[in-house]
């Protein structure tokens, strides 16, 4: 797919891909591309394997057969936004040495971090105005504040990449307003590529440029947020109405007309 870039700025590239565990495999003939710039949501039901997909794009799951392909940037220049878990929030750090964590990739073979990773920590924690906050233990933030926080760290091992899973989960409407607008910010304005799975589909819609859709069959739907809202899929996942003309929907292809 191609609807909003070219050939040369496909970041990644997933062709015939087929992923699974020891219990079995979870997605098959996997296709899709995403280029420089795109917002891609990833949606699906519970057990469809967003997250199995996740972990085979940050290299923590090899594929059974296909091929993921990087252009322009590498498994170790991807920021990750994982879904926290209750121990993860109540780690015994400061913001600052959280969001220092995230330069760890770059350390190549030196054990420490230096005036590079400072200033990159320190630069972020003030993108995302959380600078004020840099010496306060990480466990007594509010669930926006860790948030913003895990993003800055994410942003220090990338300038190109995200991948966010269920970035707003358990957030309060005010701060999952706050945090769909920085991350529309770091994708409109400093054209860093997103991918972020999302149940939020109805919300995330508002600023994602392509829709993939995942089913325990494998790929069901992938296209422009346009197109997907017009789909019948599109209807169906949204719970809203089925407008009369449709283009023609296929497994695993989206022709438009």
């Amino acid at each position: 797919m191609k609807e909003n870039g070219t050939e040369n700025d496909v970041l990644i590239r997933c062709k015939g891909l087929t992923l699974g565990y020891e219990t079995g495999v979870v997605l098959t003939d996997v296709n899709f591309d995403v280029h420089a710039g795109d917002y891609v949501c990833i949606v699906g039901e519970n057990g469809s394997g967003k997250s199995t997909l996740i972990k085979a794009l940050l290299g923590l799951l090899p594929p059974r057969s296909g091929e993921i392909a990087f252009s322009g940037v590498s498994a170790r220049e991807i920021g990750y936004l994982p879904q926290q878990t209750a121990l993860q929030k109540d780690f015994p750090a400061s913001v600052y040495e959280v969001v220092l964590s995230g330069c760890a990739n770059s350390l190549g073979r030196t054990p420490f971090y230096g005036k590079a990773q400072h200033a990159r920590a320190a630069e972020n924690l003030a993108r995302l105005g959380i600078a004020d906050l840099a010496k306060t233990s990480y466990r007594t933030l509010s669930g926006g504040q860790q948030q913003r926080v895990l993003l800055a760290r994410a942003l220090c091992a990338t300038t190109k990449l995200l991948l966010l899973d269920e970035p707003v989960a358990a957030l309060d409407p005010i701060a999952t307003n706050d945090l769909y607008a920085l991350i529309r910010r770091l994708n409109r304005e400093e054209g860093i590529t997103i991918l972020m799975v999302s149940h939020d589909i109805s919300c995330a819609l508002h600023d994602a440029t392509h829709v993939l859709q995942l089913s325990d069959r494998g790929v069901v739907f992938f296209g422009t947020a346009a197109a997907y809202r017009k789909s019948p899929i599109g209807a169906r996942f949204l719970r809203c109405a089925c407008a009369a003309d449709y283009p023609r929907i296929q497994f695993g292809v989206w022709e438009e007309e």
